[in-house]
């Protein structure tokens, strides 16, 4: 269930967009962060493009920081010392946001804040680290009633014009969530081997979704970034609603802890089937519960999917 004070109007406008996204992010972020996360990309991108313009460069002395991956075993056994394989940096990968901005997403977050809120700010990463790294960066963005999509491009303006308008696109008043309906849309329009971003709800993409996510990871790389739902049981005596279909829900069965355990477990089972059709294609996911945990959150997924890759 999203749930959402009543009252609270939902997502504010796009205030930020006339500042730079990519400055705030990058006032928030440390350099070996950035490093570390651009580093994880890198490995995400060989694995992406094994055996697709990956060219050898020459042999090197291993150095602490050097990812052990590298490491030419033979050689090393050869030399007496480890010895890593250096490949040309393949650039502009080809990376794909694929955005969730239906009603749903002006839901609370476990923190007090929207979902939309933690959205914005995964995108922004995302936008931040792509930029640095000269990659491109697409976006399919919508709901059950609206996709929008940019095509894939460089460079910081491209970057920030594209974070405004998801900011745009995130309301109380949009259409309902339909997560499957974006995900159709990349499916169609790209056809070059991309790495696919996705952010929705905590139990999405639907089982519904399963033809298309297995057809999506046969062409693309795919990694899922879920934002938490705060439970309609969190907010004491506050009047609360659900989001996509408004109805209240009143305080005296809110107060009940046999309501509150049961929403945990429907809340639990529901992220363990979608979890468990995601590993089925080998999606590796995580769930994001506030900004404050979403670049950790974010790292160990780069982490886990990089080693899946191998």
């Amino acid at each position: 269930m999203t749930t959402s004070p009543l009252g609270g109007a939902g997502v504010p406008a796009a205030t930020r967009s006339a500042h730079s996204r990519l400055a705030a992010v990058r006032a928030k972020l440390d350099l070996p962060l950035v490093r570390r996360a651009a580093g994880l990309l890198d490995g995400r991108h060989r694995s992406i493009f094994s055996g697709h313009g990956q060219d050898f460069d020459e042999m090197a002395l291993y150095v602490p920081g050097d990812d052990v991956g590298d490491i030419d075993w033979k050689a090393s056994a050869s030399t007496g010392h480890p010895v890593i394989r250096r490949f040309q940096r393949e650039s502009n990968l080809a990376m794909v946001l694929a955005v969730d901005t239906g009603r749903n997403m002006a839901a609370l977050a476990p923190d007090g804040g929207t979902k939309a809120d933690i959205a914005r700010f995964v995108s922004d990463v995302i936008g931040y680290l792509a930029r640095g790294r000269g990659d491109l960066l697409a976006l399919v963005a919508g709901d059950s009633e609206r996709v929008v999509q940019i095509p894939a491009r460089g460079g910081t303006e491209h970057m920030e014009m594209l974070l405004r308008r998801i900011d745009t696109m995130f309301s109380l008043d949009a259409p309902t969530s339909n997560i499957t309906h974006v995900l159709d849309r990349v499916l169609t329009w790209f056809t070059r081997r991309s790495l696919v971003v996705v952010i929705t709800d905590e139990v999405r993409p639907p089982l519904e979704s399963e033809q298309t996510i297995k057809r999506l990871r046969t062409r693309h790389e795919l990694m899922v970034i879920q934002i938490a739902d705060a439970l309609p049981t969190a907010f004491g005596d506050e009047a609360v609603e659900d989001v996509d279909a408004p109805l209240g829900i009143p305080e005296f069965l809110r107060a009940r802890s046999d309501m509150a355990t049961e929403a945990r477990d429907a809340v639990a089972r529901r992220r363990s089937d979608v979890a468990a059709m995601l590993r089925r294609y080998g999606v590796q996911t995580v769930t994001v519960e506030s900004e404050v945990d979403a670049v950790d959150r974010l790292m160990d997924l780069l982490r886990r999917s990089r080693r899946a890759g191998r």
